[in-house]
């Protein structure tokens, strides 16, 4: 069985940290390309940022650099993504992905998903 599964999401003040999880099962997240997707309302999924296969990370909206990272646990079998300094803009139903493919830069490029899950920034 091939599942991802997040975690972590909710409501956050502006300027807040948040912490999403993503573990696996049925597969094993080390060899292949993981990213986090998100999708705003009314608007296409978007990568937000990835590992490649080596290792290479990138963060493909340039609204998240320097503040968003992908910590990794392979003991766990499990990513994350670590959010600090949240912006309201930032809402989204965030994904989990992984692909098989070298390369993590867009939607297409990812063979598994998970369901998602909701990250609200607001007072």
């Amino acid at each position: 069985q091939l599942q991802l599964v997040e975690s972590g999401g909710g409501l956050v003040q502006p300027g807040g940290s948040l912490r999403l999880s993503c573990a696996a099962s049925g597969f094993t997240l080390d060899y292949l390309a993981i990213g986090w997707v998100r999708q705003a309302p009314g608007k296409e999924r978007e990568v937000v940022s990835c590992l490649n296969r080596s290792g290479g990370s990138t963060d493909y909206t340039d609204s998240v650099k320097g503040r968003f990272t992908i910590p990794r646990d392979n003991a766990k079998n499990t990513v994350y993504l670590q959010m600090n300094s949240l912006k309201p803009e930032d809402t989204a139903i965030y994904y989990c992905a992984a692909g098989r493919s070298y390369y993590c830069s867009a939607s297409s490029d990812y063979d598994y998903w998970g369901q998602g899950t909701q990250v609200t920034v607001s007072s």
